[in-house]
C-alpha cells in the first residue's frame, strides 16, 4: 500500500479490505478523531447497505466515553441486484462511509436522551428518517465530500439493476444530485461573505 495518512484513525477498528476508503472518508471529520467508531461486517442488513448507530452500551455515558458501530453488509441484497462490497467502486463506498459518519455527527452531538428519543421517532416516523438522512448527507457535504456523495447517489440512481421503488425510495429520503450541488454553491457564497 502506498503511504497512507493513518493519524486521524485512532480509536477506530477498521476491517483492512475498507481501511483505505475509510480512512479517506474519516480525514474529512477531524472532529471524531478521538471518538471511538467500529466499522463491522454483518451477513445480511434489512434495506440498507450500510447502517450507523450508537453503541447500546454507551448510550449513556458521557459524549467523550460514547461508542458508534458502522454496519456494513458484505453482500448487498436488493430486489434481483446482489452485489459485493469489493465490487462497489472506491468513490461510492468513500461517500457510503462519508454519508454514514455523518449520521455520527449528528448522534454525537446530541445528549443521551435526544439520542434515545431520536431513535425512537426514526423507528415510527418516515418524515423523521427522511430528515435524519438528509442531515446525514448534509454533514458530509458541510464536509467537503459532495463529490463522494455524488458518486454515491449517481451509482443507485444509475444502476440498472435496482428497481424503480428502490431508486424513489432514495430519492425521497435523500437529498438529490440538485440539491447536494444548490448545497456547495451556498456554501461557496458564504465564504465569499466572510
Amino acid at each position: 500500500m502506498a503511504s497512507f495518512d493513518t493519524s486521524h484513525l485512532n480509536n477506530k477498528i477498521i476491517p483492512l479490505s475498507i481501511i483505505k476508503e475509510a480512512g479517506i472518508a474519516l480525514s474529512h471529520y477531524p472532529e471524531l478523531e478521538e471518538v471511538r467508531i467500529e466499522f463491522k461486517f454483518k451477513s445480511s442488513l434489512k434495506k440498507s447497505f450500510m447502517k450507523a448507530q450508537p453503541k447500546f452500551s454507551s448510550i449513556f455515558r458521557s459524549k467523550k466515553k460514547r461508542a458508534y458501530v458502522i454496519l456494513m453488509s458484505e453482500i448487498f441484497k436488493i430486489d434481483s441486484l446482489q452485489l459485493s462490497i469489493k465490487d462497489v467502486p472506491e468513490n461510492v463506498l468513500i461517500g457510503w462511509l462519508g454519508h454514514e459518519l455523518g449520521h455520527i455527527m449528528d448522534y454525537h452531538r446530541r445528549s443521551s436522551l435526544n439520542l434515545m428519543l431520536f431513535g425512537i421517532q426514526y423507528w415510527i416516523s418516515p418524515n423523521y428518517i427522511r430528515e435524519a438522512e438528509r442531515i446525514a448527507d448534509t454533514y458530509a457535504i458541510t464536509h467537503a465530500m459532495q463529490d463522494y456523495i455524488l458518486a454515491t447517489k449517481k451509482f443507485i440512481l444509475n444502476h440498472s439493476s435496482l428497481s424503480e421503488k428502490y431508486k424513489a425510495r432514495i430519492r425521497r429520503l435523500y437529498l438529490s444530485p440538485d440539491e447536494i450541488l444548490l448545497l456547495v454553491k451556498e456554501q461557496e457564497t458564504n465564504k465569499l461573505k466572510l
